[in-house]
């Protein structure tokens, strides 16, 4: 907190005019501005729809301007002189009208009234255009590890206040605590350890889990990202031994150690290739073998009927997956988000060019973000990749996930009869992996399935024959699409790294 009231005050100092704060922690925010505003001994005075312009700050006082129109307000702090400081609440999303963006203007642009400063605090809402070059947008940061653990102690101290509060959270239940509340606000992070101790009295390790519940809540009522937490068991994957080599090597680059010998942490991998061949699985393998929480971005949530709201939930997709480091952010058929993109002009045409913003803007962030998010993205359709996707530099590599070989397949067939409590020993795998080959991953699971299915309805075990006659009824993806898996095959031979 030290870092922001800093932050704060050096742009009252600086004299920037209008600063804009998009934030959900407005509390926050107004008790910081509130701060800067005694240490530099200034005026504050804060405006809302619901109570007008007030002076708060030497002294509380009543309304200075009781008007709850924000014309009003603007046109009181044009006319009033001195260095005051001004807070606007939930301005953003009234700027649109034509008189409170002249206001603002005219006092953005002024120097006149260059010693003022006018803070626009909203959770939702843009500056138009017009305004932007005039403004300075802060990011009230989310709290860091020291801060985290300073809002849990001082929580549970004010609540021990009025009733006993025992704490066993110790070593690593306490590390995976805090570390879980990480991405959460303040607010959020006190009601977490408040329901906590407040269920029984203590604040142990079945508390571990409760920032998790509220970060999937939270994620889940944007529309744009799935929170998954990393499962306690790393899944099984049959194949692709290149890919998880290279993803061994890089386990530890996000440690101190590893900056401190020079490595930069990994940005992330594009996985091309055939549909059912593992490609979404390995996503959640990486998260679970690096221990980090999984964020699916749900690419057709994205677009919105609405004009620049499409836009806004990229930006909030990014947002939150800063926001929840170290993480693996998973874009699933990446090109489906952005193909009118890799059309040129006729794609601009369709959309009206969103497609192309929406690309650029996720170029912008791959280049830029300092945060310990990886992405790993996958796509079915190479076709549809805009090619400035592909270039060197926008991910670490680009593999190529074919269909499984003969021993990928064994492996694949044993992990699906062992997760179903058969033993592969009892299966004539030899002859299993003759009969499939040219199957997906998840052509080779669906026909233990329905194998199974078949044994159970007659009221028997699971056999080979059941397998084999399940393989021969199946026309694979390898065959429906022979043209296609081929031409795929062939653009990848030169321009990808081989997955397995």
């Amino acid at each position: 907190m030290p870092g922001l009231l800093e932050d704060l005050k050096l742009l009252i100092r600086t004299r920037h005019v209008i600063v804009t704060l998009q934030t959900l922690e407005e509390a926050f925010a107004i008790r910081l501005i509130r701060e800067a505003a005694r240490d530099l001994g200034r005026e504050a005075m804060e405006w809302s729809i619901s109570d007008g312009l007030r002076r708060v700050i030497p002294t509380q006082a009543d309304a200075v301007d009781k008007s709850t129109s924000l014309a009003e307000a603007l046109r009181f702090i044009r006319q009033e002189e001195g260095a005051n400081i001004y807070v606007l609440k939930d301005a953003l999303r009234y700027v649109g009208e034509p008189a409170n963006e002249r206001l603002l203007r005219d006092l953005g642009a002024s120097p006149i009234y260059q010693t003022k400063t006018v803070f626009m605090i909203d959770a939702a809402g843009e500056l138009p255009t017009s305004l932007q070059t005039l403004a300075v947008p802060y990011d009230l940061a989310l709290p860091d590890e020291q801060e985290i653990l300073d809002l849990v102690r001082e929580t549970a101290r004010q609540i021990a206040r009025f009733e006993p509060v025992a704490g066993d959270l110790t070593g690593q239940d306490k590390a995976k605590f805090l570390a879980n509340l990480r991405g959460l606000t303040r607010m959020e992070i006190a009601q977490v350890v408040a329901d906590a101790i407040l269920k029984d009295g203590r604040l142990d390790k079945d508390a571990v889990g409760l920032p998790i519940e509220v970060k999937q809540q939270r994620l889940r009522q944007t529309g744009v990202l799935d929170f998954i937490p990393p499962p306690e068991v790393t899944p099984a994957i049959g194949g692709m031994e290149n890919l998880r080599s290279w993803m061994a090597k890089r386990e530890n680059a996000w440690s101190p150690e590893a900056r401190q010998f020079g490595l930069e942490p990994p940005k992330g991998i594009l996985m091309l290739g055939v549909q059912g061949c593992g490609k979404s699985l390995m996503a959640r393998f990486v998260a679970a073998q690096w221990k980090m929480p999984l964020l699916r971005m749900d690419v057709g949530s994205l677009y919105d009927k609405y004009v620049g709201e499409t836009e806004r939930h990229l930006r909030m997709a990014f947002k939150y997956a800063a926001a929840m480091t170290p993480c693996v952010l998973w874009i699933d058929e990446i090109e489906k988000a952005f193909a009118s993109a890799g059309a040129g002009l006729d794609g601009a045409r369709s959309d009206g060019g969103l497609s192309q913003r929406m690309f650029g803007m996720l170029l912008t962030w791959m280049q830029d973000h300092k945060e310990q998010v990886f992405i790993v993205a996958t796509a079915n359709d190479v076709t549809a990749m805009p090619p400035e996707l592909m270039r060197k530099g926008r991910f670490d590599e680009v593999f190529f996930v074919d269909l499984p070989d003969a021993g990928s397949r064994r492996d694949i067939l044993t992990i699906h009869l062992k997760k179903r409590q058969r033993d592969p020993a009892r299966f004539d795998l030899d002859g299993l992996v003759a009969a499939s080959d040219g199957f997906s991953g998840a052509e080779l699971e669906q026909a233990v399935v329905s194998g199974m299915y078949s044994a159970f309805a007659e009221k028997r075990d699971l056999s080979s024959a059941d397998l084999l006659a399940e393989l021969r009824a199946t026309r694979p993806l390898s065959v429906l699409m022979a043209e296609k898996v081929q031409e795929l095959r062939d653009w990848a031979k030169d321009r990808c790294v081989p997955a397995d």
